[in-house]
């Protein structure tokens, strides 16, 4: 029995999900650094506020629905992308600003 569950403890640690990959966006000249970006599911985006105002980056896509809030140059927010498919990144406060985010299985 104990052998079991050490086995199976072994097991998890074997097969753990090691995506975690993490990806800088940045916003300068109230644009996005980079217009579209594929990542993998379990990937974060950082997405970092290089401005000189501030900026709400937000997404209603189907497949990750955030609102990262106001947040001041020299900031940064994390999202996690949990589910594949096609992500529209735009920002509240200038909406000439958008982005896309694929995540891949």
């Amino acid at each position: 029995m104990k052998q079991a569950a050490m086995l199976a403890t072994l097991w998890l640690a074997a097969n753990a999900v090691v995506h975690g990959a993490e990806v800088e966006v940045g916003q300068k000249d109230m644009k996005f650094s980079r217009w579209r970006i594929v990542v993998k599911v379990g990937d974060t985006v950082s997405f970092k506020n290089d401005d000189t105002v501030s900026h709400n980056i937000f997404s209603l896509s189907e497949a990750k629905t955030f609102d990262l809030g106001s947040y001041q140059p020299g900031q940064s927010r994390k999202v996690t992308f949990n589910k594949p498919g096609m992500v529209e990144v735009e920002c509240a406060v200038h909406p000439s600003m958008h982005m896309t985010v694929e995540v891949q299985k």
